[in-house]
């Protein structure tokens, strides 16, 4: 398989001046489908980032497992939320409120869900939508916590079912409380983009959740 390399193709900074990377598998040939990997959405909901380089580690070793697809990496999205240990941004802004959905709503209260001033205000939020508009991808799989299940959103139930027969993780069609502005509703139900919401356990090794989702994430990478 000619696959070169996987190389930083787009990166914007943040507020602070952090630097939010997007990754790609460099091919020389065409491919079938483009797959998106997103971590820390929210920056004390670390863990993402670790699965996702173990990830990229992966394919670095064999090409192979991707077949003839693009695979695009966001290892860490909300580096400024990193930094500081919490949910929202720099800003405070909980950047799973901030798309611009049909159901977006400003909040009431400046609080860890803070919606922003208007939705797509955020740096982070605007990097996700043009990389979504840019490359088109048929599948995204978004790693959070603290929750031990696997929440989808558009066409993806059948995806949610492959990924639970690996991990053993149960199957949420819904996350259990209201998230106007979120990922799932502007990627997955208003884009009809296959959208995965893979919530890790929280207070559990990084180790051990790579070894626990290792074969879920790899297999996805042939969808």
């Amino acid at each position: 398989m000619p696959v070169k390399n996987i190389i930083k193709i787009k990166s914007v900074k943040t507020v602070k001046g952090n630097e939010i990377q997007l990754f790609s598998t460099e091919s020389l040939q065409s491919f079938d489908k483009t797959l998106l990997y997103i971590g820390v959405v929210h920056g004390d909901e670390q863990a993402g980032e670790f699965l996702v380089y173990k990830l990229i580690d992966e394919v670095k070793k064999n090409f192979e497992l991707i077949n003839n697809n693009r695979i695009l990496f966001i290892p860490l999205l909300n580096p400024d939320g990193k930094a500081l240990d919490i949910r929202g941004n720099f800003n405070g802004v909980d950047l799973n409120r901030n798309f611009p959905t049909k159901n977006w709503e400003k909040s009431e209260n400046i609080d860890k869900y803070y919606s922003g001033p208007s939705p797509g205000s955020e740096i982070e939020t605007r990097f996700v939508i043009d990389i979504i508009e840019y490359y088109k991808p048929d599948l995204i799989i978004t790693l959070h916590t603290p929750y031990r299940v696997i929440n989808y959103d558009g066409p993806a139930q059948d995806i949610a079912k492959l990924i639970s027969d690996f991990n053993n993780y149960p199957v949420q069609e819904e996350i259990g409380y209201p998230t106007p502005g979120s990922f799932g509703t502007y990627a997955g139900i208003e884009r009809n983009i296959p959208t995965i919401t893979l919530e890790l356990p929280e207070d559990v090794d990084q180790n051990i959740l790579w070894e626990e989702n290792r074969k879920a994430l790899i297999e996805l990478l042939k969808y």
